[in-house]
């Protein structure tokens, strides 16, 4: 099963993201509540934790790419 990374809401007036950094890569295995990415908004940083076990198998939006809240930016199989 495939499941959706989004783009977390950091603060009240967050609208958008922008990724800093992905601390995993496609293929890495991967652990719920493990960090995979670092992103950043206007007024915040801040980490994006995987919602499930498994392995990251698409990074959908790339470093420096901004992406709304809510917007699925990696995909992350469960059943390996």
């Amino acid at each position: 099963m495939r499941v959706e990374v989004v783009m977390p809401k950091l603060g009240l007036t967050m609208e958008s993201g922008t990724i800093i950094k992905w601390v995993k890569k496609e293929g890495d295995q991967v652990k719920k509540g493990e960090i995979i990415a670092e992103i950043e908004s206007e007024k915040l940083t801040g980490e994006v934790e995987s919602p499930a076990d498994g392995v990251l198998v698409k990074i959908i939006h790339e470093e420096g790419d901004e992406v709304p809240i809510g917007e699925p930016i990696a995909l992350i199989e469960t059943e390996v």
